[in-house]
C-alpha cells in the first residue's frame, strides 16, 4: 500500500507549444499537433504532447488529447493506472467482507420482478433471480401468482450472453418484441427478436435496432403481425458514416423480407432524435421524438389509414401525448406551465394547439418519464399523475372533469415509480428510503366510488437488508444565489452530531431526472460501518419542475455545483460530518458534478469517487452521445454557451491547477472500455491531468473495466465487484466512524 501511495504522490507541469487553430466547435484543422511529447520516467504521468484549439478567441490548450485514441500506448497507460487501482483496492482490510455483504444484497434469497406490462389478457415482466446474471422475461396469467409463470426467453442462456434492452408484447399476447445487446461488453448495440412464448426467433431478427446513444423502440398495430420499430443507419445507406445518430422509424410485415420494410418517418427528423413508441387499438401510432437529451419534443400521430401528422414542435413544450380510454389524446403540456397542467386533445384535431385543459397547473410539479411513457393515466372514469414533492412523490387521481379525488392511502415520503394502466385500473410502484419497493393495484370502484387500492406483495420486494436502526431526515441548504436546496440524509438513531462521523454524498442534478427516495442498497455495507448517506436534489432535476430544471442546464448549469457544494458546506456546519470525514460519488452527468466539485471545491472533500463521468465538456460534443447532449449542456459553437462550459470543465479547471493552494482530494475515478455513451477517455485524461497537477500524496485512481460498458445490462457479479470497489475506496479514505 505504501507503494501505490508513494507512486501516485509524483507531481509534474504539463507542457507544450502552440499549433494552427482549428474551426470554432474544437475540430482540429490540418496540422494541428504540438511539440514532440515530453516523457516521464514515471509510467503513470502521461505525456504530453500540446494540441491547441481557438474558441471565440480563446486559445484553449490540451495536452492529453492523445489519450483519446485507441492505441497500443493509451492500453499501455491504461493498464499500468488499472494494476495500481487493483493493487490499491484489493489491499484495503476487510474488501473481502465487503464483498461478501454486497454479495449477499445482489444475491438476496429472493425473486425480483419489474417492467410488468399487460397484453392479450396475460401479463409480461422481468424476473430476476438470485442465480442469474441478467433478467428473464416471463408471462403469468395472474399477478397473484408469478410463482406459475412461464419462462419466455432467458437472454443469458448459452453461449452468448446479452441482455433485455427493451420489450413489447404484441396485442393478442401471443408473441413479443425483445432487443437484446450484448452483456458481456457493455456496448448496448440491440437487435430486435420476434419471439413466441416458447422464446423462439419466429425469422431473422432486426438489425441495428438500439444503441446507447439515441436508445430504440418498437410497438405493434393491433394485427399483433405488423411492428414498427427504431433503426440506425446501415452500410451503404444515408449517414451510415455516423451509425449512431440518424435514427428512423419503420414498419415490418411479419414473415416478410426485411429488405422491403418501409420507412415511415426519418427524412424530417433531427440527427439527435430519440424515439419511443406507443399504439393503441384503433391502429394509431404515436411516435414521441426528443431532440438529443434536452427535454424538447416533438409528437407523430399516424392515423388508421397510415397518415402521419406532426402535433407539435420543439418550443411547444409538450413532454407527453399519449392514448386514453377513448379516442381523444391527453397531454402534460408546460407551456406558460413549468409545473406542468394536463390537457385533452380530441380526436378530430390535428394540432395539439386545439387541446384544452382539464387539470390545471398547480403547486406540484407533473411527473414524464419520457423513456418509460409516463404522463397521464386514463383509467377510464378518471385520470392518474404522478406528482414531484421536491424529492418524494405522490399518486393523485382525478375526475375527467378535471375535480380532484381523494387523496389515496399511500405512506409518506415516498417516491412513486410508474403507472401502468390495466383494463381494470392500474399498477404502480412506490418506494422509501427504508423501505423496499412495493407494487400496488388500484381496481377503478363503480362510478362516484373511491376504487380498491391493495399491494401485491407477490410482486413487490421483500426487505433483504434491515434499516430500521436509521432516521431519514430531511433538510435545505442555501445555495450561493440563495435558492433553498433539497437533501436527504440516512443518518444512525441516536448517533451524536458532533462532526466525528464520516459521511458520503451523492447528487445528480440534469437532464430533468429527479432524484427519488429508494433504498441505497449500494451503501448498506457503509451504513452499517457507521457512515452516514446523503442524497441531494439539485437543480437541472424536475423535482419543482421544469423552472427547476433550466436553471440547471446549458449557461446555467454552475448551479448545480453551487447547490452541492452548498449541501456539503451545511452538513459540515450543522455537525453531521466534517470535511476530512466527508466522501462523494456520483456517475455519468454526476461524475461531472464530482469532477466539478473537486476541481472548485476540493477543500469540501476528504474522498471523491467519479463513475463513468464526463469532464472534458469542450470536446464531448464531437462524440456520437456527445451531440445528444448539446441540449442539455450546451455547444462550444456558441460563444456565451461556450464560456460556460470552459469556466466549469473539470479536466480544462484541473490543467489550471488546484484552487486554494490545497490539493485534490483522493480520487478514484471508474470507467468502462465499451462505454457508448461516455467515452472511457474522459476518465482518462482527468486522471492525466489531475496527477499532473496533485503535490500531495493522496491518491488519484484510474479503474477501467475492459469488458463493460455505461453499467447498462451489467451482470450480478460485475455489480458486486463495483460496489466492493466503491466500498472499499472509502473504508480506505475516510476515518473509522466512532
Amino acid at each position: 500500500m505504501r507503494l501505490v501511495l508513494l507512486a501516485l504522490a509524483t507531481g509534474a507541469t504539463a507542457c507544450g507549444s502552440a499549433s494552427p487553430a482549428p474551426d470554432p466547435v474544437g475540430r482540429p484543422g490540418p496540422g494541428s499537433g504540438g511539440a514532440a511529447a515530453v516523457e516521464s520516467e514515471d509510467p503513470l504521468l502521461a505525456k504530453s504532447v500540446v494540441v491547441t484549439t481557438r474558441y471565440h478567441g480563446v486559445t484553449v490548450a490540451d495536452p492529453y488529447q492523445w489519450l483519446e485514441a485507441d492505441t497500443p500506448d493509451v492500453k499501455a497507460w491504461s493498464d499500468a493506472h488499472n494494476q495500481v487501482a487493483r493493487a490499491a483496492l484489493d489491499a484495503v482490510p476487510g474488501r473481502a467482507a465487503l464483498a461478501t455483504e454486497y454479495a449477499a444484497i445482489v444475491n438476496a434469497s429472493e425473486i425480483q420482478y419489474s417492467n410488468v406490462i399487460a397484453a392479450g389478457g396475460r401479463f409480461f415482466a422481468l424476473r430476476q433471480r438470485p442465480d442469474h446474471e441478467q433478467a428473464e422475461l416471463i408471462v403469468m396469467a395472474d399477478l397473484q401468482q408469478p410463482e406459475a409463470a412461464q419462462l419466455v426467453i432467458d437472454p443469458a442462456a448459452g453461449t452468448i450472453g446479452r441482455t433485455i434492452d427493451f420489450y413489447v408484447p404484441s396485442p393478442d399476447g401471443k408473441k413479443v418484441a425483445v432487443s437484446m445487446s450484448m452483456s458481456k461488453h457493455g456496448s448496448e448495440v440491440g437487435q430486435l427478436h420476434l419471439i413466441s412464448l416458447d422464446g423462439k426467433d419466429l425469422e431473422p431478427p432486426l438489425a441495428d435496432v438500439y444503441r446507447g446513444t439515441g436508445l430504440g423502440d418498437a410497438t405493434w398495430a393491433p394485427d399483433s403481425k405488423t411492428i414498427f420499430y427504431t433503426r440506425y443507419p446501415r452500410p451503404g445507406e444515408e449517414h451510415a458514416d455516423e451509425p449512431q445518430l440518424w435514427l428512423s422509424l419503420w414498419r415490418h410485415q411479419l414473415g416478410a423480407d426485411v429488405a422491403t420494410d418501409v420507412r415511415e418517418l426519418g427524412p424530417e427528423l433531427p440527427r439527435t432524435a430519440e424515439i419511443q413508441l406507443t399504439s393503441d387499438s384503433r391502429g394509431r401510432v404515436l411516435a414521441a421524438v426528443q431532440l438529443g437529451d434536452g427535454g424538447q419534443f416533438r409528437h407523430y400521430l399516424r392515423s388508421k389509414a397510415g397518415t402521419w401528422t406532426q402535433l407539435d414542435d420543439w418550443a411547444d413544450n409538450i413532454p407527453y401525448i399519449g392514448f386514453g380510454s377513448t379516442s381523444d389524446l391527453w397531454l402534460v403540456s408546460r407551456k406558460d406551465a413549468p409545473r406542468g397542467k394536463i390537457m385533452r386533445l380530441v380526436d378530430t384535431a390535428t394540432s395539439a394547439a386545439k387541446a384544452t385543459v382539464v387539470v390545471p397547473e398547480g403547486a406540484d410539479a407533473i411527473v414524464t418519464n419520457y423513456t418509460s411513457e409516463l404522463g397521464v393515466v386514463d383509467t377510464g372514469d378518471r385520470l392518474a399523475a404522478i406528482y414531484q414533492l421536491g424529492g418524494p412523490s405522490t399518486l393523485r387521481m382525478f375526475a375527467r372533469s378535471g375535480k380532484a379525488l381523494p387523496a389515496l392511502p399511500l405512506p409518506s415520503p415516498i417516491d412513486v415509480a410508474n403507472i401502468l394502466a390495466l383494463p381494470d385500473g392500474l399498477l404502480t410502484v412506490t418506494s422509501s428510503y427504508v423501505e423496499p419497493f412495493t407494487r400496488w393495484r388500484y381496481t377503478v370502484g363503480k362510478r362516484g366510488q373511491p376504487g380498491t387500492f391493495v399491494p401485491l406483495p407477490q410482486l413487490s420486494a421483500a426487505s433483504v437488508v434491515d434499516l430500521s436502526g436509521f432516521d431519514v431526515i430531511r433538510e435545505t441548504a442555501t445555495s450561493k444565489d440563495g435558492t433553498q436546496v433539497p437533501y436527504t440524509i440516512i443518518w444512525p438513531k441516536g448517533a451524536a452530531k458532533d462532526g466525528s462521523r464520516p459521511c458520503i454524498a451523492t447528487g445528480y442534478g440534469g437532464y430533468g431526472i429527479n432524484t427519488t427516495p429508494s433504498q441505497p442498497l449500494g451503501f448498506v455495507p457503509l451504513l452499517r460501518r457507521g457512515i452516514c448517506f446523503i442524497d441531494t436534489n439539485l437543480r437541472g432535476g424536475s423535482e419543482y419542475g421544469e423552472a427547476w430544471h433550466r436553471a440547471g442546464m446549458l449557461t446555467a448549469k454552475q448551479n448545480v455545483f453551487d447547490d452541492f457544494a452548498a449541501v456539503l458546506a451545511t452538513v459540515v456546519e450543522r455537525k453531521y460530518t466534517a470535511a476530512d470525514r466527508l466522501g462523494i460519488v456520483g456517475g455519468s452527468n454526476g461524475g461531472l458534478l464530482i469532477g466539478a466539485t473537486i476541481t472548485q471545491h476540493p477543500e469540501l472533500v476528504k474522498a471523491a469517487l467519479a463513475d463513468v463521468g464526463i469532464m472534458d465538456m469542450l470536446r464531448v460534443e464531437l462524440t456520437p452521445n456527445g451531440a445528444f447532449n448539446i441540449p442539455e449542456f450546451g455547444t462550444v459553437a456558441d460563444p456565451a454557451q461556450f464560456t460556460a462550459l470552459y469556466a466549469y470543465s473539470p479536466y480544462h479547471r484541473a490543467l489550471a491547477g488546484i484552487p486554494k493552494r490545497s490539493a485534490f482530494p483522493a480520487t478514484l475515478l471508474t470507467t468502462g472500455a465499451n462505454d457508448p455513451r461516455v467515452a472511457p477517455w474522459h476518465s482518462r485524461k482527468m486522471t492525466a491531468a489531475m496527477r499532473a497537477a496533485q503535490s500531495a500524496a493522496h491518491p488519484i485512481l484510474l479503474a477501467t473495466t475492459e469488458d463493460a460498458g455505461h453499467g447498462v445490462g451489467a451482470g450480478r457479479s460485475q455489480v458486486i465487484d463495483q460496489l466492493t470497489d466503491l466500498a472499499a475506496f472509502f473504508v480506505w479514505q475516510l476515518p473509522a466512524a466512532p
